[in-house]
């Protein structure tokens, strides 16, 4: 059996076919349908059911909210339609778009960046050039490793990229990159992909916020911004549980010292560090801001973090439209209860 799904945009009908989601349609008949990791995790895909019903696989607070749900959205890549349907994707004022690339690298660079947390640095050798904007991630693939997710940690025109890559206890690509990857060794890299990248056009105060491994992509977007010389204050507050966890304190410590409007806030959790405040990330956030309206807020890292932070930024006036959230699941989380049951709309 299939339904017919008509794309607002594209001007066009696609045929779904039984057990396909409207992504995969949308993509195989040539439709340019913006996406990220088709997986139900980056909301890149998030769009309006104009009409019809669809169910919808698990997915990820972050990428669809309940508020959002009511409204009508729903995500192309975890719905499936139930009757005929016609879909709209959303549009941003900001959105930016990237050619989407195969690159094939090698490795020019390992660094332990704490005890559990190794910087892989990646020249391209073909495939480029790679665009992408600040905040976004790529799909990554070691040698005989699964393709693994992981945000650039680099600005957009280095030369090279970097990729932190943070050890877990049941992954399959950690292990490799942590014991046996080698300077030399391919890695083939595809994307960019993600909607939490830095709106260059905002002239309001940025909020960002990072826990562990979530440096990444909050690096990128803070460097970035000083790269382009963006005015507005820049408060960046980095969570983590250990002193031990803690890694480029020095460097961030260094910008700020260059840059007057950068405010950079390392927290630890457990444990004391000096130079660095205690307790959970968004409780240091939470005293030092009574209001985030006009604010833009980068969040990236542990799930519980972002929604922590994400709610205390909503209950502090700020639009839900204007958090930029890159939670980060690891490929277990992925597909366990954490995320949303999906459901018939």
């Amino acid at each position: 059996m299939s339904f017919k799904v008509r794309v607002v945009q594209a001007e066009r009908t696609v045929d779904v076919l039984g057990g396909a989601t409207i992504l995969e349609a949308a993509l195989d008949a040539g439709i340019d349908y913006p996406f990220g990791c088709q997986s139900g995790n980056c909301g890149a895909c998030k769009s309006v059911l104009v009409r019809g019903a669809v169910g919808l696989a698990a997915y990820s607070e972050f990428a669809l909210s309940d508020a959002e749900r009511a409204r009508g959205l729903i995500l192309a890549c975890r719905a499936r339609p139930r009757e005929d349907c016609e879909v709209a994707w959303v549009e941003e004022d900001d959105l930016v778009t990237h050619p989407r690339r195969r690159l094939e690298c090698r490795v020019v660079g390992l660094e332990d960046a704490t005890h559990d947390i190794k910087r892989v640095r990646l020249s391209v050798e073909a495939g480029g050039p790679f665009d992408f904007s600040a905040g976004q991630f790529a799909s990554v693939t070691f040698e005989t490793c699964p393709p693994r997710d992981y945000s650039m940690a680099n600005p957009p025109g280095d030369p090279v990229l970097e990729f932190h890559v943070r050890r877990t206890a049941s992954g399959a690509t950690s292990p490799h990159v942590f014991g046996r990857l080698a300077l030399g060794d391919p890695v083939s890299v595809e994307g960019p992909f993600g909607p939490a990248y830095l709106r260059e056009s905002h002239r309001g105060p940025i909020i960002a916020v990072a826990g562990g491994s979530g440096m990444a992509p909050i690096k990128a977007i803070v460097e970035r911004a000083l790269q382009k010389g963006l005015p507005q204050p820049i408060h960046f507050y980095f969570g983590v549980r250990e002193p031990r966890d803690l890694y480029l304190h020095d460097h961030f410590a260094a910008l700020a010292r260059r840059h007057a409007n950068l405010h950079f806030v390392p927290v630890v959790s457990e444990g004391a560090s000096a130079g660095s405040r205690s307790g959970l990330v968004h409780e240091a956030l939470a005293a030092d801001f009574a209001t985030f309206d006009g604010c833009k807020a980068y969040l990236a890292g542990p799930p519980p973090m972002v929604e922590a932070t994400a709610r205390l930024l909503e209950q502090r006036g700020l639009r839900q439209g204007d958090i930029h959230a890159d939670a980060f699941y690891t490929a277990a989380e992925m597909a366990a209860a954490g995320r949303k049951t999906g459901a018939d709309m």
